[in-house]
């Protein structure tokens, strides 16, 4: 029997959308068709659906002119409401219950938060309801809004310990070009570790906030913790289905994971760079260390220096000798203690092993 997946799959504004901005209820309907075929055939699925912003921009017009935080505040206030009615009316064709998950980037730096979200999805997963997952946009402040939805797909991906990220674009996947451009050619497979960056065009298109460079990132550094990741046009007719049973016969682009999935709390910790604290610079000693395949903590007698103020807990970034970032962790100390223990010998971990994670 073929096993049984556990699929993030994210629906983006261009796929979801006509020219005009308005919902593409075409379109919509075939991706729900498809999730529900993938959960008849035992699939757990999650939707990251944008949409909200496109859905209110269809059904109220601003009195005065508004800037693009109020703009996106009005906008998805009032078609998050129509974006889940119309989900609701569509799975509930195929018998299937849906439910609201609006979340903030935020909410990714506390554990505690992490773990809530995690555990609420679980529950909704384990009582055959579909999660609808996206950003409180009427919430969330300029600063701390996820890059796009295929940010946020990542950090879902991540957190529910999916098998498989399916990131609907309006093209096939990434091309060595610009996907017109003439001997443009699409690229299948992509290797771990393999660096595809020359190859990226950065431009963004449509209504969406980001473009393939977003999707690039996201897929790297999901395939490093073990999740595959497939990029694929989400307007190619049955094409989730496709690429879950038929992959071969479907085109896209998808990243390799690595073999041994790591643990959930070090992709937590993998996420949660955009809230680091502070950055510790470890001797060349612990760096060669930190590098290996050996199980290492990083301890206080490989530290040669300490920036920021942070306490018991938090995340900080941990750097090189030559200044090049090497990874991320959760400090097991604050900073103050942190510097009255540089370079000595003995005492626990700064970061431990099992909450570190190695970019």
């Amino acid at each position: 029997m073929k096993k049984k997946l556990r699929i993030v799959v994210k629906a983006g504004s261009n796929v979801l959308t006509r020219g005009d901005g308005s919902p593409d209820i075409t379109v919509m309907s075939g991706i729900v068709d498809q999730v529900a075929e993938l959960r008849r055939k035992g699939h757990q699925v999650i939707l990251v659906s944008s949409g909200a912003v496109a859905c209110g921009r269809s059904m109220v017009r601003p009195s005065r002119k508004l800037d693009s935080v109020g703009e996106r505040q009005l906008f998805s206030a009032v078609g998050q409401i129509k974006l889940m009615t119309t989900y609701l009316s569509l799975f509930g064709g195929h018998g299937i219950t849906v439910g609201q998950v609006l979340t903030q980037k935020e909410n990714f730096g506390s554990r505690l938060a992490y773990l809530n979200q995690r555990s609420c999805m679980e529950v909704m997963l384990g009582n055959g309801v579909v999660p609808i997952v996206n950003e409180n946009d009427t919430a969330s402040m300029t600063e701390l809004m996820f890059t796009d939805n295929d940010e946020l797909s990542g950090l879902i991906a991540a957190m529910m310990d999916a098998d498989t990220l399916v990131i609907l674009s309006n093209i096939d996947g990434i091309y060595t070009g610009a996907p017109d451009a003439p001997g443009s050619t699409l690229i299948p497979y992509v290797g771990l570790g393999e660096d595809l960056s020359e190859h990226i065009v950065t431009t963004k298109s449509g209504f969406g906030r980001g473009g393939m460079g977003t999707k690039y990132g996201i897929a790297r550094k999901l395939s490093e913790e073990g999740v595959k990741v497939i990029i694929a046009n989400g307007r190619r007719p049955n094409v989730l289905c496709d690429l879950i049973e038929r992959p071969a016969d479907t085109p896209h682009t998808e990243f390799e994971p690595r073999e041994n999935p790591v643990s959930n709390i070090k992709r937590w910790i993998a996420h949660s760079v955009s809230f680091a604290k502070g950055r510790v610079t470890v001797k060349e000693d612990a760096a060669r260390m930190l590098r290996s395949d050996k199980a290492v903590s990083l301890l206080p007698v490989g530290i040669s220096s300490v920036e920021g103020e942070w306490e018991e807990g938090d995340i900080i970034n941990i750097y090189a000798p030559d200044g090049c970032k090497m990874g991320v962790g959760r400090a097991s100390s604050d900073s103050a203690t942190t510097r009255e223990q540089i370079g000595q010998h003995g005492g626990r971990p700064i970061v431990h092993y099992d909450y570190l994670f190695m970019e």
